[in-house]
């Protein structure tokens, strides 16, 4: 089903949630024309198309965080705290903007604006706004260290592989705010760091990658930017031990720590298996001179094939533009 959803009235749809609720299930094809749309989506169809007319005005907002309550009185927990949550086999989104208002960490605790749970999604021009736990890449991992603390709409659906591409994207946040187990490929996008004010600002990434998954989260050509204190953010840490990551050509500024890559919370063990890997990149934070002695330094043909992944996660995800009219 095709809708467009505005808040003047001039679409068949005031609200996002209305024309998904229409689509029963099946496929979502969802164009949103400007304004910002207060809503929590939690989608389920085999495709899902959300499109809309500007990335900056097309916003669709909300302010929930783990430490909130819900409607029966139980924290929400990070997996609840989500702005849009999408389960689909093929996903799109573009020109658009999802934001988590919660705010502060410290306060709201994890606030996801993202949580994706699907096989192949693409994400094209769409500013991914929040704290701590921005943007969410399923699958979770199989089991949670602290009990119950994946209390959510995919805490109990297979832990299926996900592949995810993002091209000329804007992701925000502060700790661990790219996080989950999927492979995914950010191209020409910019990854902006908050600042907290704090000795350690945060990391960019948190990846949970399963064992036998070859790659994890793959930066191709990307700004890593903040107004953060120089050396007060790390690229990554590993929410599960087999973690890969790897920063290829891009951008790092001063806000990155000549270490690189943190431990998760005291877990030094796990330095035998992360996969964390650069090449290529530039800026005042890119130096590897004192980079953590477990990061791969990877070699131009191992680049090599990680920059042809990515072309290929781009071609495979491409799939989800399948019938999209050239103009909105």
């Amino acid at each position: 089903m095709r809708a467009t959803v505005s808040k003047d009235g001039s679409g068949e749809f005031t609200t996002v949630a209305e024309a998904a609720k229409a689509a029963h299930g099946d496929k979502m094809e969802i164009y949103i024309k400007n304004g910002w749309y207060r809503e929590k989506l939690t989608l389920f169809a085999n495709e899902i198309q959300l499109v809309g007319e500007d990335p900056d005005r097309t916003v669709i907002s909300f302010g929930d965080g783990a430490n909130f309550s819900g409607a029966n009185g139980e924290m929400l927990g990070t997996f609840r705290s989500y702005t849009l949550y999408m389960n689909a086999r093929r996903a799109l989104l573009e020109n658009l903007s999802v934001k988590n208002t919660a705010g502060n960490g410290d306060i709201a605790g994890q606030a996801v604006a993202v949580y994706t749970d699907s096989s192949l999604a693409r994400f094209e021009h769409v500013n991914i706004t929040s704290r701590q736990d921005t943007l969410f890449l399923a699958p979770l991992p199989d089991q949670p260290r602290i009990p119950d603390s994946f209390k959510g709409p995919g805490e109990q659906m297979p832990r299926r592989p996900c592949m995810d591409y993002f091209r000329d994207c804007r992701v925000e946040g502060d700790v661990d705010f790219i996080f989950g187990g999927a492979e995914a490929a950010f191209e020409n996008c910019e990854i902006v760091s908050a600042n907290r004010g704090k000795s350690i600002n945060g990391y960019v990434t948190a990846a949970c990658t399963p064992l036998d998954q070859t790659y994890g989260f793959l930066f191709y050509r990307c700004r890593l930017d903040s107004d953060c204190a120089p050396g007060t953010v790390y690229l990554g840490r590993p929410w599960r031990e087999h973690a890969a990551a790897a920063f290829l050509n891009c951008k790092i500024g001063s806000h990155i720590t000549e270490r690189g890559w943190a431990d998760w919370e005291g877990r030094p063990q796990d330095r035998t298996a992360v996969r964390f890997e650069e090449f290529g990149n530039r800026g005042s934070g890119a130096a590897v001179s004192a980079r953590a002695p477990w990061v791969h330094l990877l070699t131009r043909k191992e680049a090599a094939r990680r920059i042809n992944r990515i072309h290929e996660i781009d071609r495979l995800t491409l799939q989800s533009h399948r019938n999209r009219p050239e103009n909105f």
